[in-house]
């Protein structure tokens, strides 16, 4: 049922959307520069979400609150997050918008392992500062950065495990040397910026001149063209001794990042794993305790469980209509890896 305090909520915003588009239009033509300045800052804000959204779990069991805080500085800016056990170090990376927490049901399985385990919120996330843009504002690049800040405390990974945004975060930042890794896990990755850039046109409706200044604001802010910001470019141009073992954990029905660029991934990436699950979508995959399983067995060099797809080279899911019929015919595997 539409409340009428929700129906206002919802009209207010799509009046809002429509004078953004509508002004983004205008200034196309009369001031590209300040239409792509506009876009720049409402690509880059963060998602206002209460608490318990943020997180996506409830009240953290008892191990995972024996940790111990930690801060880190960053370009004048404090880093902050928790560190359990002791071992060979694993580290736990967020997604956009997201917070520590949301990987919290990793960090039991990594210490039954005897795995030391490093969670921390990047800049303008959870607890830590704001960061260069202010509170409110981030990007992917300053988010590997942060991830940067916090390896060089704690040392030389044995796993990343990353979420969402994080995973290409995670990525760049191995690539670009600012993090060792043994192992990396990617949890529901994002195909990349391009394709967010693709989208947020359409959303807004943005012109081709708008958009050529918005590409150079992008690069002035994060030292990289949105095309360089690509998972499977990234994987490609890793050297090999620097490519880490690879696992990918996806969901088939994931709405927020499709299915299939994982497939490309893996496929691009010899030797990589996709682990993939069916009705846990993009958040509750974090929770799932088979994941968290796998994921676990993978940080510890043993073997995973094949995925749903049962095949060396898994196929994309096909479309909307099979997930429905795949969701309705195994309800029960939901949360197999």
């Amino acid at each position: 049922m539409v409340t009428p305090s929700s129906q206002k909520s919802t009209n207010d915003r799509s009046i809002t959307q429509r004078g953004t588009r509508a002004a983004l239009r205008a200034s196309e033509v009369l001031a590209p520069a300040v239409g792509a300045l506009l876009a720049e800052r409402l690509w880059f804000r963060l998602p206002v979400t209460p608490p318990s959204a943020a997180t996506g779990v409830g009240a953290l069991p008892i191990r995972e609150l024996l940790g111990a805080p930690f801060e880190v500085g960053l370009r004048g800016h404090a880093v902050r997050g928790w560190v359990w056990g002791e071992g060979p170090v694993v580290y736990l990376v967020h997604g956009w918008g997201g917070t520590l927490e949301q990987l919290t049901p990793f960090v039991a399985p990594l210490l039954d392992r005897r795995l030391q385990v490093v969670a921390f919120d990047g800049l303008s996330h959870g607890r830590s500062d704001a960061g260069a843009h202010g509170a409110g504002s981030s990007d992917a690049v300053e988010l590997g950065r942060s991830l940067d800040a916090v390896v060089a405390r704690f040392g030389p990974a044995r796993a990343v495990v990353a979420h969402s945004m994080g995973a290409l975060s995670a990525l760049l930042a191995i690539r670009d040397g600012w993090v060792a890794a043994e192992r990396l896990v990617l949890i529901a990755p994002p195909s990349g910026i391009p394709d967010l850039l693709v989208h947020l046109r359409s959303e807004l409706g943005l012109g081709e001149r708008t958009t050529r200044r918005l590409v150079e604001r992008v690069r002035l802010r994060t030292g990289y063209t949105p095309d360089e910001l690509d998972l499977v470019t990234i994987a490609t141009s890793l050297e090999r001794q620097e490519r880490p073992e690879l696992l990918v954990v996806h969901d088939l029905l994931d709405r927020e990042a499709p299915h299939t660029p994982s497939v490309r991934l893996v496929q691009s990436w010899p030797g990589a794993e996709l682990l993939s699950t069916a009705g846990l979508g993009h958040r509750r995959v974090l929770a799932d305790v088979a994941v968290g399983g796998a994921v676990a067995r993978f940080v510890d060099r043993l073997p995973v469980e094949a995925s749903l797809h049962g095949d060396d080279r898994p196929q994309p899911w096909p479309d909307a209509a099979a997930d429905d019929r795949w969701a309705a015919a195994v309800p029960a595997r939901a949360g197999a890896a």
